[in-house]
């Protein structure tokens, strides 16, 4: 109880400091640009673009052209092998790697060491900072943080450069005094074949006092119900009864609420989002049950935005205080790893401008677009929300692609889902999703017109693991990996239709 009171005590000191950062936020993002400017003044970059010769953000907007990964990608590739001082003053010696869900090549991320402790590190911190001031009666220092962590291991470039998912560097890094307080042994946290890990990491916290869990939540459900399948418990508390707080991210959660709730029936259980990525940390639900995240102004990391309808141009970029609400943005960021004014390819909107909160909108590449209906992950994500509602159904995963016009055949689009409980009647699902969508996005609705573009959607019930068998297929279980929502071709679609016998 006494190491309960004192921890608690000390987050929520770092509370004043995030009180600053909300009351002034363009200040605090203006130093932070300076400084990360001068910090970088003598790299081959500050150089290249005479850093210090830069003396606010109209320079820097100026002089500094975006860039997205395939622009760094040399860079960043000099660096794994070993060069330094080129896009970051200190040495960087671990990369996250992340394969992204648009492209099956692998992104090489760099992590310096000021990333680490002053991004993720502080990012993580002020999580259980922000939940303990929501929540001043915790007891969750009391148990013990199981992480659900990436299925990468650490692995060598050279003798001096090192990758790995985000999660499992930042296990590896920890401090020797975060062992005592988080579950599993890093042994098992970092195992590569991730259904052993699974096993492992069941028999090994099964038994342990576990107060709070962090994970995506996809992979977090896997874990979950194998737990309860291996003891034979129908809810996890059960098991862990002062289980208290469910840290999540990566994807929406709306699709996995009702699964979590089923098996965390508690009333005393809380649920807190966050915004971590493999090139930073930007976001905290600071609002208990709202969605909405504040983000995070003092991490080493200065923000810019592109309206996503004036994506293609680098003329829009606009500055924290020119954002307005109710927009869909591109984020672009330049970081104490070294990125400057990266795409990182995440779209946001803003729900606050005092202080600033967003939702996560999807990404710069997930969307369908092939008939001019410009879909995007939000307007799914809550269409089917609303159809799962209206018909008592639960979806476990989904994905959805454009059908192709083709001579006489009009257009429409395929949806996989793969249900934890499914509607009583299918063709009132689609109805309702296909209304949804309607009311949702009038490009859509304009299309659906009379079936003048789109016909009414195709949705195909799949079996029972076929995300999962989808996913084991290609090499990709746990970690950062996801299932791609949507997508403007059909790649995806027809593989998991040809893994699952299924014809096209």
């Amino acid at each position: 109880m006494l190491i309960n009171t004192l921890i608690s005590w000390l987050m929520k000191k770092r509370i004043h400091q995030i009180d600053l950062f909300m009351k002034y936020p363009h200040d605090v993002q203006a130093e932070l640009l300076m400084k990360l400017l001068n910090a970088a003044q003598n790299t081959e970059w500050g150089r290249k673009y005479d850093f210090k010769s830069i003396t606010n953000k109209e320079n820097f907007k100026q002089r500094f052209p975006v860039q997205d990964y395939e622009d760094v990608k040399p860079y960043i590739q000099r660096v794994m092998k070993g060069e330094q001082n080129i896009l970051w003053y200190s040495d960087v010696r671990w990369f996250a790697k992340s394969s992204g869900t648009t492209s099956d090549k692998s992104k090489f991320i760099p992590v310096s060491e000021e990333s680490l402790e002053e991004c993720h590190y502080k990012g993580g911190k002020d999580m259980l900072s922000i939940y303990c001031n929501n929540f001043p009666d915790t007891q969750i220092f009391t148990g013990k943080g199981l992480s659900l962590g990436g299925s990468h291991q650490i692995s060598q470039f050279n003798n001096e450069s090192y990758y790995g998912d985000l999660s499992a560097i930042i296990i590896q890094n920890l401090p020797f005094w975060a062992e005592f307080i988080r579950t599993p042994d890093i042994s098992i946290a970092l195992m590569e074949e991730w259904e052993e890990k699974i096993e492992m990491m069941a028999e090994h916290t099964i038994r342990e006092d576990v107060t709070s869990i962090s994970g995506v939540p996809s992979w977090t459900l896997v874990l979950l119900k194998y737990i309860l399948d291996k003891t034979g418990a129908k809810n996890i508390h059960e098991i862990w009864p002062n289980l208290e707080l469910y840290m999540h991210g990566a994807v929406n959660f709306s699709p996995y609420k009702e699964q979590f709730r089923a098996i965390l029936s508690s009333p005393r259980m809380n649920y807190l989002e966050t915004y971590n990525a493999s090139e930073g940390f930007f976001g905290i639900e600071d609002v208990p049950d709202s969605g909405d995240m504040l983000l995070m102004l003092d991490y080493g990391i200065y923000y810019e935005f592109i309206p996503v309808e004036g994506l293609e141009s680098d003329d829009k970029i606009l500055s924290l205080e020119e954002v307005q609400l109710d927009t869909s943005y591109a984020l672009v960021i330049s970081t104490n790893a070294g990125l400057w004014r990266y795409k990182i390819g995440d779209t946001v909107r803003f729900t606050s401008l005092n202080p600033y909160r967003i939702r996560i909108t999807g990404r710069t590449k997930h969307f369908i677009n092939a008939f001019g209906e410009e879909l995007i992950i939000e307007n799914a994500e809550r269409a089917l929300e609303i159809a799962c509602k209206k018909t008592d159904s639960l979806i476990k995963e989904y994905t959805a692609a454009p059908i192709y016009m083709e001579g006489k055949k009009k257009g429409g689009h395929e949806w996989l889902i793969e249900f934890e409980v499914n509607p009583k009647n299918m063709g009132y699902f689609t109805e309702v999703l296909d209304n949804a969508l309607k009311s949702l996005n009038s490009d859509y609705e304009a299309k659906r017109y009379k079936d003048l573009a789109l016909q009414m959607p195709l949705v195909r019930t799949m079996p029972e693991g076929t995300f999962y068998n989808w996913l084991k297929h290609k090499g990709k279980l746990g970690g950062q990996h996801k299932v791609p929502r949507l997508a403007n071709n059909r790649k995806y679609v027809e593989e998991i239709l040809a893994v699952m016998g299924v014809g096209v």
